[in-house]
């Protein structure tokens, strides 16, 4: 008894170039989903963007501060 060949169906998945609805829902009503992230978590956005936002405004301030130094 030898080995029979068995055929196999292969199964192709390709986009169509007339219709590339990908992800179709991610994009629908955006602002508000960010809104609704953003709102519902604000303790985590707060925790997240303080620290972030303060180092931005120090460094700015640093940086200001540097070059007005030999003015004085």
């Amino acid at each position: 008894m030898g080995k029979q060949p068995v055929r196999m169906k292969a199964v192709v998945y390709a986009l169509s170039p007339f219709q590339q609805k990908i992800m179709p829902g991610l994009w629908n009503d955006l602002p508000s989903k960010i809104h609704h992230k953003v709102f519902d978590n604000w303790i985590s956005t707060f925790l997240f963007l303080g620290p972030l936002l303060g180092t931005y405004t120090y460094v700015r301030r640093y940086q200001e501060k540097e070059k007005l130094a030999h003015r004085y």
